[in-house]
């Protein structure tokens, strides 16, 4: 009889030798099969007693590892391994007996995103306030949070009463849920349980209530919490006004926390730059910048990413290229960053210098690199780069909406367009436009505007009347595009037409814009009192492009009256544009009025007004070379000069061209 207990005793134990089990078994067997004196029988029910004991001991020991390893499979994300100790735990039938077991079981599977495998466990077991918590906050962290609200309202048709851990995670699934009645009921409730002062239920409330765009509810939250120390709380406010647009909050809830003595970190620093940087307070920011860097936080990408961005929208380009070089480690953020403020700053050639370096670095660009550095491809005429980026976006699928089910093609395939068009080549930018399944109005906006600018008007005006029989509505800009194809064709009565029809029939007011081209259509076909007319007469108030506009039509068609009445106003709004003494000196030169010709040029010496040299550029294999006024800085230039010199005699005749090769030689 005793052999047959131990015998039992020792199949719930393990077989290792080593282990504490073997321990256990060598306790046993030494118990059992000792010579010793009777005993009597109850001695025997005692020893029976201590055995049972040790058993129950070593089963809570093997109970905790499995509970420690599915919590680390849930930390992994290891649903294998965690179904293998699910299967253990159910031969060893150690979850009848341990709710802390059940309840880990079911966060493993949540954290491994299997939900169905989650709520199988939660529905064959008994049901308490721990399985309910994890199951509600698996059913967010998973995306679903009409399926954790239903989850909680089983939960108190059950009696069973929610605990500080169920609230944020609920709270979290009714604003995802953009329920906001449900959120002030769970609110209500926080605050019947004496809830309310709980730092991490406040902060949900706050961030929720900060989302519904609710100031007045996540300012009262945040300041009736009794403890306010947690640094995680302040940035929550930072980084919540910062994201509806509400900077001067921010920063205010910034300054606060410094005067509080709340310690800030490396979120706090991202924050508060994302606020001066939309407020454009630069003075603001570069103390945050010292203070990062006294705080040794500086070193961080998110910080310097943020630095960039700060910079790089104050225009300070050479500061956020200081930043980027002196990163010790730098993501495909960083990357896109200083391109951004690359292209915003105008240095298109250091926009695409920079991408050809990131490319050596073997950093791979997404669609945010790409569309950004194909705007500088279009500036300057770059036609050989953006292509070889139109067939790296083939390669990689980003134009293939079945490989990129995520990326808005529309928008890629827009600024392809625009590149083709801007560069000159109309045949490529209507290849994109035709193979794209869904297209929107700046689709069509960049082929009219490119066949208009490029002298198609014909085919601009086709693609307006398709645009109109497609459905889609023409805007201000739709109208820019059609009016400029109206000025580069001479379809001057067509273009009065459309600036005529546009409120009347497609319901959008003219701007200055549009104005100005059928100004500068007018002047262009020598009707300059027209011209003249319709700037005096137009319901807005004509700006310098107006003017400039008509000066240099008045030059073109030489009406010196015209001219000087355009170069007063141009005088008196713009004192200081190189361009409108230039246009006037032009003139007089052209009518020859030398004498009013030294006036102009006395006129910018006193001003300091000094015209910018001229600026060129030409692509050759793969790199834009840029040229300015008497410019011999290239490194080519003697070579450059010589081949121009060649071409200049032979615009005048063979005989110069023998001269110059002579001279040459």
């Amino acid at each position: 009889m005793i052999q047959n207990l131990h015998v039992r005793a020792l199949k719930l134990l393990p077989r290792n030798s080593a282990s504490d089990g073997g321990n256990l078994r060598r306790v046993i067997f030494s118990r059992a099969y000792a010579v010793r004196p009777y005993t009597s029988p109850s001695s025997f029910s005692s020893f029976s007693v201590r055995n049972e004991e040790e058993i129950k001991r070593h089963e809570s020991h093997n109970v905790a590892i499995c509970i420690a390893t599915l919590q680390s499979c849930a930390q992994r994300c290891d649903a294998t391994s965690g179904e293998q100790v699910h299967g253990f735990m159910v031969r060893k039938v150690f979850l009848d007996h341990s709710p802390e077991g059940v309840t880990s079981l079911i966060n493993m599977y949540a954290k491994c995103s299997q939900m169905r495998r989650a709520v199988s466990v939660f529905d064959r077991f008994e049901r308490n306030v721990f399985n309910y918590n994890v199951i509600i906050s698996g059913f967010v962290v998973n995306g679903f949070p009409l399926d954790a609200m239903k989850i909680y309202r089983e939960m108190r048709a059950e009696g069973i009463f929610p605990d500080k851990y169920t609230f944020p995670s609920l709270i979290k699934a009714s604003c995802e849920a953009m329920d906001i009645s449900e959120v002030k009921k769970v609110h209500g409730l926080v605050f019947r349980l004496g809830l309310d002062s709980d730092c991490y239920v406040g902060s949900a409330l706050v961030k929720c209530y900060l989302k519904f765009v609710l100031m007045e509810d996540a300012q009262k939250v945040f300041d009736e919490l009794p403890e306010r120390d947690d640094v995680v709380l302040w940035n929550a406010m930072i980084n919540g006004y910062s994201q509806i647009s509400r900077f001067e909050y921010a920063s205010r809830v910034f300054m606060d926390m410094r005067e509080g003595g709340i310690e800030i970190g490396r979120y706090t620093i991202t924050g508060v730059l994302s606020a001066f940087t939309a407020m454009g307070e630069l003075g603001n920011g570069r103390s945050i910048h010292c203070l990062a860097v006294k705080m040794g936080f500086d070193s961080g990408i998110a910080v310097s990413n943020a630095l960039i961005d700060m910079y790089g929208k104050s225009k300070n380009l050479l500061e956020a290229v200081t930043i980027f070089e002196g990163m010790d480690e730098r993501d495909i953020f960083s990357w896109n960053s200083i391109l951004c403020v690359h292209d915003f700053c105008g240095d298109h050639e250091g926009a695409l210098a920079l991408f050809n370096r990131m490319l050596r670095c073997r950093i791979p660009p997404d669609l945010v690199t790409l569309t950004t550095v194909l705007p500088s491809c279009a500036c300057l005429a770059a036609l050989m780069q953006g292509r070889e980026i139109h067939g790296y976006m083939i390669v990689t699928g980003l134009l293939n909406p079945r490989i990129s089910k995520n990326v808005n093609n529309v928008f890629i395939s827009n600024a392809l367009m625009d590149m083709y068009s801007k560069c000159g080549n109309m045949w490529n930018a209507h290849s994109v436009f035709d193979t794209m399944g869904n297209t929107d109005t700046a689709s069509w906006n960049i082929m009219i505007t490119g066949y208009g600018v490029h002298g198609h008007g014909k085919l601009a005006l086709e693609m307006f009347s398709q645009m109109c029989r497609d459905g889609f509505k023409p805007d201000e800009v739709t109208f820019v595009g059609v009016l400029t194809a109206c000025n580069h064709s001479g379809f001057v009565s067509e273009g009065r037409g459309f600036l005529t029809q546009m409120d009347s029939v497609y319901g959008v007011v003219p701007t200055i814009e549009h104005y100005a081209c059928v100004i500068d259509m007018l002047g262009r076909a020598g009707r300059l009192k027209e011209a003249y007319d319709l700037a005096i007469t137009m319901p807005v108030e004509a700006n310098p492009v107006v003017w400039r506009t008509l000066l240099a039509s008045s030059r073109l068609h030489g009406n010196i009256d015209l001219a000087k009445v355009a170069g007063q106003h141009l005088l008196e709004l713009e004192p200081e544009h190189c361009g409108s003494y230039v246009l006037m000196s032009n003139v007089f030169v052209e009518a020859g009025k030398y004498e009013e010709v030294l006036d102009v040029r006395d006129a910018m010496r006193q001003k300091n007004v000094r015209k910018k040299p001229g600026c060129s550029w030409i692509e050759l294999k793969n790199r834009v070379h840029t040229f300015l006024t008497s410019d011999r800085n290239h490194l080519e230039s003697e070579s450059i000069f010589c081949c121009l010199d060649l071409l200049i005699c032979h615009m005048h005749g063979r005989e110069c061209m023998l001269e110059a090769l002579q001279e040459t030689w």
